[in-house]
């Protein structure tokens, strides 16, 4: 740094005629401590070059100092004249602070030539005057409690800056003087006596001076406070006790206000705190002010206030911050009752059934066992009811006494009555129940009162008894004739009719019908005069108060309705080819009877079948008997006649129709015959007349099947088709017997597995083997012989080699002897054991997985080593 000043400085005095050149730098200046902002530290000119270019904005500048400080700048004066002045941005304080500052003043002109010089500035000492430190300086609060012992009150301190080292004594002064507080030389403040805070001064205002050695002083505010204490009981300045409130005020209603005070000062009662001691809803106290105010409604017509209406309260008052001194007052509160319950029924609408015939003065209803009024006091709970009024009441109903509430019957109210008629029987009465105190509540009532019919006629028919006549061949649902019945009662129910008695057949129980509603009789089926000529029916009508019964008969009118019926309705005849021509045939005779027809009444006839009218009867009419006759020969030499054997349908008519009973009109019935006749030629046997040939006709029109006999082929069918499956299933098992006991063919071994001599000696081993399809297998063990992994069930023993893809064996070249041995021959020293080992072995490369039988399936053991069937597989024992 010094190398460029001193580079700078050699530049310039070379330069020094045509230069830009600081004039009075540099120097040195000094400033006293604690100076205030734009204080002067040094003045200096500029010298302007040859060019006289002018200073450029801004310039001179202090642009850089040691050590940095921003408490100095430059300010211009005039022309060319500046100025070094303090800023204020930092305190220049001589103890502390740096006391000399290297301040490098840099200036150009607008052609820029430069100039730089060095202002050293140094800070002057200034006797500064003592300090309070902290909130000292702004002032002091000193508080005590009134009859406290005189004493020490406060220690001040203060700070002289010039005393670094707190060497110099300062002087401490309270001004002014005071008789009750003394201050010491080591600024201890003292108080000389005992305050009362009633009698005396609340406050006392000082000030405390405090000086150097050199006469400068500091000053701060002190003010001491006596502080009451609380040494009395809160007294109630309120002298009421019981308040008398109306109910129903709403929450936060102010319904008294507690005042107390405190004889240790009148002046701070917002100090007392109030507060209710007794458990209640109903009212809480502000805890500063001491109102009591409503918390929730007040009801007293319900709950506890209904049977008590006073609450009692103890209030407490107590001093807030001093002591807690209390005093407590019993109050009482009279919850008053009000009108504020209308009265009101448990119903307001009434619906009352009145017989037609009720008695004049008859009490249909009394109003007071519906309506109450919840008010707990008179008359509050006290109400009446206004005279009746409404559509058709006048003249029929009234309340009696008035104001009653009972609503009585004083009118007539016949219910077949023209003028009740026009009201519909239906009256309305409409009245109020009101309180009897203010307001006034009111609220209406309404009564609707319907007369009830009563039963005070019969019901009568309209006729004593009815006749009605129908024919016998009227059909079903022919309509017969009506009754009817009528009731003067109103208003008019519903009659409905039914037949009580009468008109069963033999048929049916009954073959009339009467329409409920209407009364129309009506047929349910034909009528047959021949069964019952005259039915004779009770038919009852009924509604919903009365009944009544009427006699109807009905008369059947005869109709020709009935078919001949003869006897026998079918025969066989057998008569010889030469048989005489009027010859009654075998005395066959038919006898014929009409349940409606003389027995004169008959005509006969022969329809198809008799061809060249070889037969006839006698006689043809007018009779109820009649006899079988040949009435021509037969030829069947010339072939005339070719049929041996005739089937004759005889038709029998009942042509009289005339009789001096009453019909409906002239009808014809036609009754049938069925002759089977056969010719014999020439018989050489009598031919006998005994009935066997009608037996045994009846017999095979019995057997005949009858379409309508579906089951008999069904059954048949099923019987087929179960006694097949029967036979196919005893098949199957006789297969499968069979293949399970007769022995298969085997093939023969290449190997013998013993030596020819011990054969003999050799007992024989059955082996059964058991394969089990979808076996759970819940065990792994490894084969001995192999070492393949199989798996096997510990139940049923069954095994499996397990992942026989990645598990097959591996098998050692069989050496020359191990062949030799395999032909049958017993190696040497070879023991049993080793042989059930070779076998094992054998056994287990034969169940490899790629085994298969011819028939592609995987083969068993057996199917794939024949020589097995007769050796014991080995067993298999899992590796321990």
């Amino acid at each position: 740094m010094q190398a460029a000043i001193l580079s700078l400085l050699l530049l310039g005095a070379l330069s020094e005629v045509q230069a830009l050149h600081l004039i009075h730098l540099p120097a040195t200046g000094n400033v006293a401590e604690n100076s205030p902002p734009e204080t002067s530290v040094h003045k200096f000119s500029v010298k302007l070059s040859a060019s006289l270019s002018p200073v450029m904005p801004g310039f001179p500048l202090i642009i850089n100092s040691s050590p940095l400080t921003e408490a100095f700048r430059v300010n211009w004066l005039s022309g060319t004249d500046f100025e070094v002045v303090t800023t204020g941005k930092e305190q220049l304080d001589f103890e502390t602070g740096p006391r000399i500052f290297d301040l490098q003043i840099y200036v150009k002109d607008d052609v820029g030539v430069t100039d730089l010089q060095i202002l050293t500035v140094q800070v002057t000492d200034v006797n500064e005057p003592p300090e309070f430190q902290g909130n000292l300086a702004k002032g002091l609060d000193l508080s005590i409690v009134e009859g406290a012992n005189p004493g020490f009150l406060y220690q001040f301190e203060a700070f002289d800056p010039e005393d670094t080292r707190q060497n110099i004594p300062l002087s401490y002064f309270l001004i002014p003087s005071s008789e009750n507080f003394t201050m010491s030389n080591n600024a201890t403040l003292f108080s000389t006596t005992e305050f009362d805070f009633e009698a005396g001064h609340r406050s006392y205002h000082f000030v405390v001076e405090v000086r150097d050695s050199q006469g400068l002083k500091a000053s701060t505010a002190l003010r001491i406070n006596i502080v009451n204490i609380n040494d009395e009981v809160p007294r109630f300045t309120s002298p009421r006790r019981v308040y008398r409130i109306p109910e129903e005020l709403g929450p936060g209603t102010i319904v008294a206000n507690i005042t107390a005070e405190d004889p240790d000062d009148k002046g701070f009662t917002s100090f007392l705190l109030y507060s209710i001691t007794t458990v209640n809803s109903y009212f809480m106290i502000n805890q500063l002010t001491g109102t009591i105010q409503v918390a929730r409604r007040l009801n007293r017509d319900a709950g506890e206030l209904r049977q008590n209406p006073a609450i009692s309260l103890e209030v407490l008052v107590k001093d807030r911050p001093f002591g807690g001194q209390e005093n407590r007052k019993q109050i009482t509160f009279i919850v008053e009752d009000i009108n504020d319950n209308p009265s009101t029924c448990t119903k307001f609408t009434f619906s009352i059934m009145v017989p037609e015939r009720a008695a004049k003065g008859t009490l249909l209803l009394d109003l007071n066992k519906f309506c109450f009024d919840d008010d707990s006091e008179a008359p509050n709970n006290q109400f009446n009811f206004t005279t009746p009024s409404g559509v058709g009441s006048s003249g029929r109903f009234l309340q009696d006494p008035a104001g009653s509430g009972k609503i009585v019957l004083i009118g007539d109210l016949d219910y077949e009555n023209p003028s009740n008629l026009a009201a519909g029987n239906k009256y309305t009465v409409i009245i109020q129940v009101q309180d009897v105190a203010p307001p006034y509540y009111k609220n209406n009532i309404y009564i609707y009162i319907l007369t009830s019919p009563e039963n005070e006629f019969p019901l009568v028919f309209d006729s004593p008894s009815y006749v009605f006549a129908v024919s016998e061949l009227s059909p079903a649902r022919t309509r017969i004739g009506q009754v009817h019945a009528t009731d003067k009662d109103l208003p008019q129910g519903d009659i409905v009719y039914s037949i009580s008695t009468g008109g069963a057949s033999l048929q049916y129980p009954n073959i009339f019908w009467i329409n409920p509603q209407t009364g129309e009789l009506q047929l349910v089926t034909k009528a047959d005069y021949e069964t019952s000529p005259v039915h004779i029916l009770r038919v009852q009508a009924t509604n919903s108060e009365d009944s009544s019964s009427v006699t109807v008969t009905v008369n059947i009118l005869e109709e020709n309705d009935e078919k001949p019926i003869c006897t026998p309705n079918s025969y066989f005849l057998a008569i010889p080819v030469d048989l005489k021509v009027g010859t009654n045939i075998q005395n066959f005779k038919l006898t014929c009877t009409d349940l409606d027809s003389s027995p004169r009444s008959f005509r006969y006839s022969i329809g198809p079948g008799n061809i060249n009218r070889h037969f006839t009867f006698s006689p043809n009419a007018g009779s109820n008997v009649t006899s079988l006759l040949l009435a021509t020969r037969f030829d069947y030499a010339s072939g005339l006649d070719k049929i041996w054997n005739y089937k004759l349908l005889v038709y029998i008519t009942d042509d009289n129709l005339l009789s001096g009973r009453k019909r409906a009109g002239a009808l014809v019935e036609t009754g049938t015959v069925t002759l089977s006749i056969s010719v014999i030629p020439r018989p050489t046997t009598v031919v006998t007349t005994t009935p066997r040939p009608r037996v045994t006709y009846q017999i095979l029109r019995k057997n005949v099947y009858s379409p309508s006999a579906w089951y008999v082929p069904f059954v048949i069918t099923l019987g087929s088709v179960l006694l097949l499956g029967l036979l196919v299933s005893l098949i199957v098992l006789l297969a499968k017997a069979i293949y399970r006991h007769c022995p298969r063919k085997t093939g023969k071994h290449r190997t013998s597995l013993v030596k020819k001599g011990e054969m003999k000696d050799a007992k024989r081993e059955l082996v059964v083997e058991t394969i089990q399809m979808n076996t759970v297998f819940d065990g792994e063990a490894k084969d001995p012989v192999t070492g393949a992994i199989y798996e096997f069930n510990s139940k049923s023993g069954a095994r499996r080699w397990k992942d026989p893809l990645t598990q097959m064996p591996k098998w050692k070249e069989s050496r020359p002897q191990e062949a030799v041995t395999g032909e049958g021959t017993k190696p040497p020293g070879g023991s049993d054991k080793e042989r059930d080992g070779l076998s094992s072995k054998a056994q287990a490369e034969d169940a490899g997985p790629g085994s298969r039988n011819q028939d592609g399936r995987p083969s068993t053991p057996k199917e794939r080593n024949p020589a097995l069937k007769s050796q014991a597989s080995p067993k298999l024992h899992p590796e321990k």
